[in-house]
């Protein structure tokens, strides 16, 4: 019998100053029974930082043919592509080719030796990657409840996160931009 994914309830409010963009989300988030608080909340910062009403999480790590986020259109393509963690080259070229958009954002302390070795294959690929704080991340995870409601505010590197159980900044940096 396979185990059935850990459901998250996040009632999200967003303030991006780098964007100019502020919105509020009731976002349900599945924690697949392999993933782990901290990849989760790393997903979450991802969508955060691309935010949008069309946004949307995906079944990710059930299905390696979809990404942990995406956005599309109406006709069903994929205008934005959005993985987590330390994909391989040959993962993130196949989705230069079906996106319009690829981020990817890596998030735990082996992401400098994955950025290491695999910097220069993603050098040729039309794609942004980003490493967030991974101890900010494992800080985060730390705070995780099964409903919660938080308050994000993105500006410049950093992501505040302020919620229930207490407050933790999150920073990023931009590895790769295209």
């Amino acid at each position: 019998m396979a185990l059935k994914p850990t459901i998250y309830k996040f009632r999200l409010a967003l303030t991006d100053m780098n964007r100019d963009y502020y919105d509020s989300f009731n976002l349900t988030v599945a924690l697949h029974p392999s993933e782990n608080h901290p990849r989760m909340m790393a997903r979450l910062m991802a969508f955060c930082l691309n935010a949008s009403q069309e946004l949307q999480f995906t079944k990710g790590l059930s299905s390696i043919e979809e990404p942990d986020i995406w956005q599309k259109s109406l006709d069903d393509q994929i205008i934005e592509w959005i993985d987590v963690g330390e994909p391989d080259v040959d993962r993130v070229k196949k989705s230069t080719r079906l996106a319009k958009a690829v981020k990817v954002y890596s998030f735990n302390s082996k992401s400098d030796v994955w950025w290491q070795q695999n910097s220069g294959k993603f050098g040729f690929l039309d794609a942004d990657i980003y490493r967030l704080n991974s101890d900010a991340i494992e800080q985060l995870a730390s705070l995780v409840n099964r409903t919660m409601d938080l308050s994000v505010m993105i500006t410049g590197n950093s992501l505040f996160v302020d919620g229930d159980a207490g407050s933790v900044e999150v920073t990023f940096e931009a590895l790769q931009q295209k």
